[in-house]
C-alpha cells in the first residue's frame, strides 16, 4: 500500500518510516512542485493536517497523510504554537526559531519553562474518507540548545523522564515518546480501515 506523506520535511519522512516499520505501507514524499501548494493557513493543527492530507491526496491519488505539528510554551500563552516553524519569520532557520524562544524565555527558571510538543496527523483516502489524531509530549524548555540529532526545536525540549532533549536522545528513545510517535500509535488503530496493515 503506497500512502504519500503531504511534506518536503525529509527528517519528517525519516520519524514516520521509523514508527511505521511492521506495517505493509510504502510511505513516500512530495516532490518539491506538488508540495509547494501546501499552505499551513487552518487555525488549528488539524484544519493544517487535513488540508495538506486533503492537497496530497488530490494531487498524487493516493492515501495521503497529512501532519500538523508545534511547540506550545506555558509562559508564552502556549507560544509559538501553530507559528512554530515561522515563529522568526517566513524563512526562518531552525536556529533562528530556537534563538528567538530562548530570547522570549530568558531568566525564566525550569519550573516556568513547561511546554509540550503537540503532533496532529490526518489521513485522508481518494474516496474522501478521513481520520485525525494527536500526540502529545511534555518537555521543560532548556536554557541554551543541547544535542546534535533531530530537527526544530529538538535541542530544545528536556523530557523530564530522561533528563535529555530530544535531539540527546537515541532515536529508538525518541521514537517511542516523542509528539509524533504519540500520534502515530493513536493512527494505527485506525490504518487498517484504510487498507493499511501490519506485515
Amino acid at each position: 500500500m503506497r500512502l504519500v506523506l503531504a511534506t518536503r520535511n525529509r527528517h519528517k519522512l525519516d520519524e514516520v518510516r521509523a514508527l511505521l516499520a511492521g506495517w505493509d505501507v510504502d510511505l513516500t514524499l512530495l516532490e518539491e512542485a506538488e508540495a509547494a501548494d501546501l499552505v499551513e493557513d487552518g487555525v488549528t493543527y488539524a484544519a493544517n493536517a487535513l488540508k495538506k492530507a486533503r492537497a496530497a491526496c488530490r494531487l498524487t491519488g493516493l492515501t495521503a497523510l497529512g501532519d500538523d505539528s508545534g511547540l506550545e510554551v506555558e509562559a508564552l500563552g502556549g507560544a509559538p504554537g501553530l507559528r512554530s516553524r515561522r515563529y522568526a519569520g517566513e524563512r526562518a532557520t531552525d536556529a533562528e526559531n530556537n534563538a528567538r524562544l530562548l530570547a522570549a524565555l530568558r531568566g525564566l527558571p525550569a519550573e516556568r519553562r513547561g511546554a509540550a510538543f503537540v503532533c496532529v496527523l490526518a489521513i485522508v483516502a481518494p474516496d474522501g474518507r478521513w481520520e485525525v489524531v494527536t500526540g502529545r509530549c511534555p518537555v521543560v524548555v532548556a536554557e541554551a540548545p543541547r544535542g546534535q540529532a533531530g530537527f526544530g526545536y529538538d535541542p530544545l525540549g528536556i523530557v523530564p523522564e530522561y533528563g535529555m532533549t530530544f535531539a540527546e536522545l537515541p532515536p529508538e528513545v525518541k521514537n517511542k515518546v516523542s509528539h509524533r510517535a504519540r500520534a502515530v500509535e493513536a493512527l494505527k488503530a485506525h490504518l487498517p480501515a484504510f487498507g493499511i496493515h501490519p506485515r
